[in-house]
């Protein structure tokens, strides 16, 4: 990675706030002709040490994923609060949240994004990696995910 840039120029998801999950896989499968994902609960904050703008965070998301080649379709239903996803659904309502990038050296990336005035916000584990989300909304129109597996 340079200092230029997040070290890769691949969209490997991009992540959608939905109201009812399961009302949305019916449409996603149904419309795209796609077979219907199972819903995964995230974790616990046990497991997934969630911190949302700086404090612990209990908030968890229901999430359904379509792979579509190259990027995968993220559906994501907040359960609880506070989180991106919520604070996103209550803002613009349902739509794109995220694009996503398989990184390298998050902490590295993060800085590079923060000293282009994109703050991160959200930040946790899932079995074998970590994600981060930085709110680019304001230059964007939406959040950056950092997704970075550990080997």
């Amino acid at each position: 990675m340079t200092e230029s840039n997040i070290g890769t120029n691949i969209i490997t998801q991009i992540g959608l706030v939905v109201k009812d999950i399961e009302k949305s896989i019916e449409a996603y499968s149904s419309i795209l002709g796609l077979p219907k994902p199972q819903v995964i609960l995230t974790d616990g904050y046990e497991q997934a040490q969630t911190v949302y703008r700086g404090k612990p965070s209990y908030a968890r998301a229901k999430l359904a994923f379509f792979d579509m080649g190259q990027v995968q379709i993220e559906l994501i239903e907040p359960v609880g609060e506070p989180s991106t996803w919520k604070e996103a659904l209550d803002a613009k309502g349902e739509g794109v949240h995220h694009i996503a990038f398989q990184v390298k050296g998050t902490d590295q990336v993060v800085a590079y994004l923060e000293s282009k005035g994109v703050p991160l916000v959200q930040q946790g584990r899932y079995t074998g990696g970590m994600y981060s989300y930085l709110d680019a909304t304001s230059q964007l129109g939406l959040v950056l995910e950092l997704l970075e597996n550990f080997e």
